[in-house]
């Protein structure tokens, strides 16, 4: 198979195009044929600063994908060969993740993929879908289902990058009313077209006044992506007994709280990864996920507010350093 290796940490030229040998599937696995990769900020972060670790001279990086399953190993049941499939966290604790013809993973993070679904599609749910789902669900539960946060207001930090689009469809398939902040008209007519149903641009007016005029009692759930810029608005718009569920940390590395404003509040921190978080857990937002994509919930594209950008696996670089300068939508690797 074809596959794109790097073996050192260091900027996107590390990468380079290699033949393996084809992977087999061993009791509870399954070999996927990639035809979509997603290329996410991890992607780019763990070849630049941390390169191959453990028992791996070599990774291939990449945990988002959909392809077709090429075989299973012994006790396997919900996919046979030929099932269109995505995968999740395809690169964790392996050496070659989706950035290659074929990939080798446990049997319950490869998804059926259903048949009204996109390649396209399947290859931009696992890390952004996965990571709005967590913080849609920090302090209270685990699943979600249509309907379930209806009564409550999300507020989306960034509702035009990938993770905010996202918990946008997500919140609005749960029943949330959405709120969502954006730097620019550009970005608010994303978040527009993913379901955000009010978007406020916090470059120009009073951000605060215009969150609370939709919920005056403050939000129940901000899904935070820059907490270190936004946390004077956090603690002004979240609700008494509300969550601020961090999940990056764009704008800032130290968090320093004024403890009395978030106790006075009885205010819920929660912070979020996907790459430790409890199999229980990941378990859950595949389910919900699954359960919106089948109901026609979850989008792809520039009518769904997240333009597509692909590149060949020969581009693998170049994909990555896109994603690196902040380009807005998402990054696919064609394979197919």
């Amino acid at each position: 198979m074809k596959a794109v290796v790097f073996s050192e940490a260091g900027p996107s030229d590390v990468l380079r195009l290699v033949e393996r040998a084809d992977p087999s599937a061993g009791p509870g696995e399954v070999v996927v044929r990639i035809a979509r990769s997603g290329v996410n900020p991890t992607d780019w972060k763990l070849r630049a600063a941390v390169g191959p670790s453990g028992p791996h001279d070599e990774i291939t990086p990449g945990h988002d994908g959909a392809g077709v399953v090429e075989a299973v190993g012994p006790g396997v049941g919900h996919v046979g060969v030929g099932d269109r499939v995505w995968v999740v966290l395809a690169q964790v604790g392996r050496a070659y993740g989706t950035a290659a013809e074929l990939t080798v993973q446990p049997a319950n993070h490869v998804v059926p993929l259903p048949d009204t679904a996109s390649f396209d599609l399947g290859a931009a749910l696992g890390v952004p879908f996965m990571t709005a789902h967590r913080a849609l669900t920090s302090g209270s539960v685990s699943r979600l289902e249509s309907g379930a946060l209806t009564g409550q207001t999300v507020l989306v930090a960034g509702g035009a990058g990938a993770v905010g689009n996202a918990a946008i469809q997500l919140a609005r398939w749960a029943g949330a009313t959405v709120i969502t902040t954006v730097s620019s008209a550009e970005k608010a007519a994303l978040a527009r077209a993913a379901g955000a149903h009010h978007v406020v641009n916090y470059r120009e007016g009073d951000p605060q006044a215009e969150i609370l005029a939709v919920a005056p009692a403050g939000v129940d759930l901000v899904a935070e992506v820059a907490p270190v810029p936004n946390l004077a608005l956090d603690l002004a718009v979240t609700r008494v007994h509300g969550t601020v569920a961090v999940y990056a940390r764009e704008g800032g590395d130290d968090l320093v709280l004024p403890m009395q404003s978030a106790i006075g509040k009885n205010l819920r921190f929660e912070f979020l990864v996907l790459y430790t978080l409890a199999e229980k857990l990941v378990q859950a937002a595949v389910a919900d996920i699954s359960a919106a994509l089948a109901e026609g919930a979850v989008r792809v594209g520039e009518s769904a507010g997240l333009p597509l950008h692909h590149y060949g696996l020969t581009e693998l670089a170049q994909a990555h350093d896109a994603v690196e300068r902040g380009i807005i939508g998402k990054v696919l690797v064609e394979l197919d």
